[in-house]
């Protein structure tokens, strides 16, 4: 995976963890994307790669939370909102140590396009989750199907090292990951539809044993 490595991740965003302190990003979205999870008191929501955590504001009272993150500097700056029901872990979202079913949802935002191994992180937040679990993604996603062009390739060559790759296709993360979900809404919301919203469900064993991969 070359510099695009955990340790170079968990650096990185240390870093950039003040700015993203202090910086809001698509806050109309994240409402939008909580809000089609319609959490209910008493759930188990797990929060992947969640920075200073200001989606906690956003999740309904009642909701416990366990939010994580690859960076220790995010996690420590996510602590500060002080909310009950709320436990903080510094863990890689492609490799999660957590027990299966655990979760009743999970939020993924902006996440997927940054990290070294998205597949792996959904086919993860998959095992987590009890059957009939709800997954909600925002993200930039490059229109499956499509050909990035020789400037895009070479801006992206850069950007995916600084910050984010701009060329990662949904499709492409759902059939790599192997995992027994199903798109059960997928939304523009920004930037003409490169920003999406998508909400996922995990399918009962009867069902994902009875259903070829994505």
């Amino acid at each position: 995976m070359g510099i695009n490595t955990v340790p170079w991740n968990r650096w990185r965003w240390g870093v950039l963890a003040p700015l993203y302190d202090r910086v809001r990003f698509f806050s109309r979205q994240r409402r939008r994307s909580i809000g089609l999870l319609d959490l209910k008191s008493g759930e188990r929501v797990l929060m992947v790669g969640a920075g200073p955590a200001h989606d906690l504001s956003l999740v309904p009272d009642g909701v416990h939370v366990l939010v994580t993150d690859v960076a220790p500097g995010m996690i420590a700056r996510a602590r500060k909102y002080g909310r009950t029901g709320v436990d903080y872990a510094v863990m890689d979202g492609a490799d999660l140590d957590l027990a299966d079913g655990a979760f009743d949802a999970a939020i993924l935002h902006l996440v997927l396009a940054v990290m070294p191994d998205p597949s792996g992180c959904l086919r993860e937040v998959a095992r987590v989750l009890r059957e009939g679990g709800r997954i909600a993604v925002l993200d930039k996603f490059f229109a499956d199907g499509a050909h990035a062009g020789v400037l895009r390739r070479g801006v992206n060559a850069i950007s995916r090292v600084v910050a984010t790759d701009l060329n990662r296709r949904f499709g492409d993360i759902l059939s790599a990951a192997a995992a027994p979900v199903t798109v059960v809404r997928n939304e523009p919301a920004a930037f003409g539809g490169y920003v999406r919203i998508l909400i996922l469900r995990k399918l009962d064993s009867t069902v994902a044993a009875s259903s070829p991969p994505p």
